[in-house]
């Protein structure tokens, strides 16, 4: 399989492509600078980039089969910016499999019944831009024709790897506080082979 891979060096995307190249699988990987690759492999192509520029994104996406979005809010705007020509990219390219990494608070709330979790009183963050970033994705992403995933976790401390959380489709997982950056990788990668959570987003935590 051939992925492209956003945000490759973040801290999630770095354990996914890892794993991506241990499994043998053709990676394309977009990134602002290329010295912070650390991994060498004959899989690996590794393009210089902005996903917020179309033709960076058209370019790097030429030949994909999956595309993984690790990508961070980044205290900017760059998910918003850039998933519409990742979406375009993707439809004139013919891919339909995108898995990405966003947060709890995009999750559907347990406590007020149709808002999401960042807007009711189970959000503890004093500040909603994140969240909000990426519930634009989120948006985007349920009215495209795409086969998108979009993995949720909780409180992301580096942390270590165990293998074993819990998961749940649009929600949190009850009483769910925290889930480290391997095992959400773990979970995430798990599901470029996997269709059971297509067009959803899935909670994550221990």
């Amino acid at each position: 399989m051939h992925i492209l891979m956003l945000g490759a060096t973040g801290r999630v995307g770095s354990h996914m492509l890892e794993r991506a190249l241990n499994d043998n699988h053709r990676v394309t990987a977009l990134v602002r600078n290329t010295d912070k690759v650390q991994i060498e492999s004959r899989n690996l192509k590794v393009l210089e980039g902005n996903v917020c520029i179309n033709s960076d994104i058209r370019n790097a996406a030429v030949g994909v089969d999956t595309v993984v979005s690790a990508l961070g809010t980044d205290g900017g705007t760059t998910l918003s910016e850039s998933i519409p020509s990742v979406i375009k990219a993707m439809e004139d390219e013919g891919i339909k499999r995108i898995i990405t990494i966003g947060t709890a608070g995009i999750l559907n709330s347990r406590t007020e019944a149709g808002m999401l979790r960042y807007q009711s009183n189970e959000s503890k963050r004093k500040t909603t831009r994140a969240a909000q970033e990426h519930h634009k994705v989120y948006e985007l992403l349920e009215k495209s024709p795409l086969d998108w995933t979009i993995v949720c976790p909780t409180y992301l401390p580096d942390g270590e790897y165990t293998g074993e959380y819990r998961i749940e489709r649009d929600f949190l997982p009850e009483n769910g506080e925290m889930i480290s950056v391997p095992d959400t990788a773990e979970f995430a990668y798990s599901q470029i082979a996997e269709n059971r959570y297509i067009k959803s987003r899935v909670g994550i935590a221990y």
